[in-house]
């Protein structure tokens, strides 16, 4: 489980591309590097993956087709960087909202907007996840847990501190790019019960 707040970047070392799989290297920084396990989790752009192995401040990791097919990670190239999250403990403080890591799909970026003091960037959602994007609810890009602002026309943004655009990969993003999107699962657990329940009315 993850919480959303993004502990910081990862720089990609090392990637092995086969038919349907892709081994992946990332280096942590130092402060973030301690108490690794083989087996353990780590959100990468938003994605649970498992740590297969390590060595210093480097881990590897393997990604199977479905992973690549549904996040941005097969996209990523020697020396990019992602965001990570190391997975919660017991007792952590859930700055965000709660994360399971599984990324529903991706949503592309299509403008960004930079104030002085804000960020604002908007993204056309895949149509199947509409349903799930509110104002004012919560959402996970690149593992990141923001705050929707306006929704229309199938499309949404969301505002951004400085803080943000520093600590993750946002401060770089680009016009056109894929960002990871898990949709908050309580609002997808509402959303669902809402539709079930309007849908067996109409049969009654």
């Amino acid at each position: 489980m993850f919480t959303g707040i993004v502990q910081g970047k990862a720089r990609v070392v090392a990637l092995q591309r086969h038919p349907q799989f892709m081994q992946l290297s990332l280096d942590l920084p130092p402060a973030r590097a301690n108490q690794l396990e083989q087996g353990a989790s780590i959100a990468v752009n938003g994605t649970c993956l498992t740590v297969t192995g390590f060595e210093g401040t480097r881990v590897d990791f393997d990604l199977i087709v479905e992973t690549l097919r549904a996040t941005n990670l097969g996209e990523l190239n020697l020396g990019d960087e992602v965001n990570f999250e190391r997975a919660a403990r017991f007792g952590d403080e859930i700055g965000g909202h709660l994360l399971s890591g599984h990324v529903h799909a991706t949503a592309e970026i299509v403008s960004i907007e930079s104030t002085e003091h804000n960020c604002i960037i908007s993204f056309a959602v895949p149509t199947a996840l509409q349903k799930y994007i509110l104002p004012k609810g919560f959402v996970a890009l690149n593992g990141c847990s923001l705050t929707i602002g306006e929704v229309q026309n199938g499309q949404f943004n969301v505002y951004l501190i400085p803080e943000t655009l520093a600590v993750t990969r946002f401060g770089s993003a680009r016009v056109g790019e894929r960002i990871n999107l898990e949709v908050d699962p309580h609002t997808q657990a509402v959303v669902d019960t809402v539709e079930r329940y309007l849908e067996a009315q109409s049969k009654a």
